[in-house]
């Protein structure tokens, strides 16, 4: 044979076919069988130096790989043959290309699907959903996606897909949504958050293959209309859950898809949207009012004729929140209230309604007979009469919450304390309330078992002392931020406290001194569970002292920023009794290195222990109890 083959490696002997893939190229080589037998390196590709000699013509051997000179049309009848999610996954590693071939192909498609639909009812365990991936930020690609459409489906199937991505010209487009939509019918919670370059066309794609979703949260997805919406509805009929955040280009006909087509939806959550309208809200109201049990509304462009349909349709709603509804008046909420359609709500959140007055507030009071939480913020027109008038005619009121309600004063939360039975009552940076000296017999609260007053500054020792007469049965108190408070009005309000202490915030209590704790431990020692000092730099080391000798089931403890000392430390650390869980000592400068045996030996039981700002703690030590505390996550 006129050629000469030149060959590396150890010599084999190879019988294979042309070199040629042409058929002009093997009619020149007429005089050479179509089976040849040639010296062949094993497993390494022919290395040819000197051509083929045939007549005049001048040729070389293809040095491209069998494999990567087959069609595509001929690798999709391949991968269509993979028997299962690890033989995918492998050839997805090869290269890019095969991996944008393998998402090409639908779930359905391949033969092994077949087969299992053929040979039985029911649903494969790769179709189960069991995974859960989210990606973030620079992590969310088009090409991660794919590969979470190919790797997931031999191992139980992608049932939970979050994306929080970003503006980046690398981010998330309709074509990694569609490679997950492909893969992945399983798919039963979607997430999308800020992902400005998906738009309608790939959230059709989910709708299309993914007919088992149920939840759907989109978020800042400023290409997603109406469209894509209506498509979610036409094809999910399982959706239960459906959240829209600032989406600007979804509006009313999306809703009244979704209220339409989708009879299974309990929880829809709208945000600053401005197309939603009435008709939307409306709609989406009265089509699923059998089954809808928590709203959210916020920031919608909605009047009182919406609330008008809550307060009718609203039958099956446990869970109302209603947020910044700058269109609806009092008209609005005392209609929803009167409407008597709420009789199964149980949790009512409004805030920064202007809507929301005396009128109608006592209107919903009496409208929900079966409310058990209120919380109001930033409700600027409520007064002590109206709140008074609401308690009354909330029988069932269990916990009520009060946030920026500047015209509620000390009067309104004795009224509420002395007519209904409240359970937990908490008042946040509420300016009304001052110190108010009564000396007018009060009925007692034996309910409350929590109170929270936060940031008051006018709440001090003459309010303490009223609470101390009104509610005997406290178990948590939670009085952080109150500058104006001292030991004189504290010591009271611990003496009364029958039932024993079980949770304890002082945070921010500037004044206190240690004569507190020495109370606090003596009284309640033996149910205090949780004591958060944080700030109150009067502590010293004899408060720890008198919490290592008397608190039994104490877990949780925060003495940062105060004047506790190594002393301290060490006193806590003899105590035999104490299992403490979470402990702080943050910006704790006199708590220094000699404390380091005392924190192994606390470190027994702990879970976290923070040593921030703790100046006179070296790094040395703090590596020496990370190797020690293995079990404890160290803040320093």
């Amino acid at each position: 044979m006129p050629a000469l083959v030149n060959y590396g490696g150890d010599d084999d002997f190879y019988s294979g076919g042309s070199f040629y893939t042409n058929s002009t190229d093997l009619g020149r080589l007429c005089s050479i069988s179509s089976q040849v037998d040639v010296y062949y390196p094993p497993r390494k590709r022919a290395r040819i130096t000197a051509p083929f000699v045939v007549g005049e013509t001048l040729f070389e051997q293809s040095k491209q790989a069998s494999i990567d000179v087959l069609p595509d049309e001929c690798l999709f009848e391949i991968f269509k043959r993979l028997p299962g999610g690890r033989e995918r996954s492998s050839c997805a590693c090869v290269s890019r290309h095969w991996l944008m071939l393998l998402i090409s192909i639908r779930k359905g498609e391949y033969e092994s699907s077949k087969a299992v639909k053929e040979n039985t009812d029911s649903v494969s365990d790769e179709d189960d959903g069991y995974l859960t991936r989210c990606l973030e930020g620079k992590k969310a690609t088009d090409m991660r996606l794919a590969a979470v459409a190919v790797g997931t489906s031999g191992h139980g199937g992608l049932g939970k897909l979050s994306i929080r991505g970003s503006s980046s010209s690398s981010g998330v487009t309709n074509f990694g949504l569609s490679a997950i939509a492909r893969g992945c019918p399983s798919l039963k919670a979607l997430s999308l958050w800020n992902v400005p370059r998906v738009g309608d066309e790939g959230l059709s794609e989910i709708a299309k293959e993914c007919h088992l979703l149920e939840k759907l949260d989109l978020c800042q997805c400023p290409s997603f209309s109406n469209k894509g919406l209506i498509a979610i509805a036409e094809n999910c009929p399982n959706l239960t859950s459906l959240s829209i955040e600032s989406c600007p280009k979804i509006g009313n006909e999306g809703l009244q898809a979704i209220g339409k087509l989708c009879p299974k939806l309990q929880s829809v959550s709208i945000k600053d949207c401005l197309l939603v309208g009435d008709h939307g809200v409306s709609s989406l109201l009265s089509s699923t009012s059998s089954v809808l049990s928590k709203v959210k509304f916020q920031g919608l462009n909605i009047t009182d004729f919406s609330l008008a349909v809550i307060g009718h349709y609203g039958k099956s709603v446990t869970n109302l929140m209603l947020s910044g509804l700058e269109n609806v008046s009092e008209k609005g909420f005392w209609v929803m209230g009167n409407a008597q359609g709420l009789q199964k709500l149980v949790s009512l959140t409004i805030t920064s309604c202007r809507g929301v007055t005396d009128v109608s507030l006592e209107a919903m009071g009496k409208g929900c007979a079966n409310l058990r939480q209120m919380c109001l913020r930033w409700c600027c027109f409520i007064s002590d009469e109206g709140l008074v008038a609401f308690a009354k005619s909330a029988g069932s009121l269990e916990s009520l919450q009060l946030e920026e309600c500047n015209r509620i004063t000390q009067s309104g939360t004795i009224g509420v304390l002395s007519n209904c039975s409240l359970k937990s009552l908490t008042v946040v940076k509420c300016m009304g309330i001052k110190d108010i000296s009564s000396e007018v017999p009060l009925s007692c609260c034996n309910s409350l078992k929590s109170l929270s007053v936060r940031n008051c500054p006018g709440f001090g020792t003459a309010g303490l002392a009223v609470v101390g007469r009104l509610c005997p049965q406290l178990q948590h108190v939670d009085l952080s931020g109150l500058c104006g408070i001292t030991d004189a009005g504290l010591l009271p309000l611990l003496e009364s406290c029958e039932a024993g202490l079980v949770k304890v915030n002082l945070s921010g209590c500037l004044n206190i001194t240690d004569k507190v704790v020495l109370a606090l431990t003596r009284l309640h020692g033996g149910t205090l569970e949780l004591l958060n000092l944080d700030g109150c730099r009067r502590i010293t080391d004899a408060s720890l002292m008198a919490i290592a000798e008397s608190c039994v089931f104490l877990s949780d403890l925060d003495v940062s920023r105060s004047a506790v000392t190594d002393s301290g430390v060490a006193a806590l650390s003899c105590a035999e009794q104490l299992n403490l869980q979470v402990l702080s000592f943050s910006g704790c400068s006199r708590v220094s290195n000699k404390s380091l045996p005392s924190l192994k030996k606390l470190g027994k039981t702990l879970l976290g222990l923070n040593l921030q700002h703790c100046n006179s703690i070296s790094s040395r030590t703090v590596e020496l109890l990370v190797e020690t505390l293995w079990k404890c996550d160290i803040l320093f």
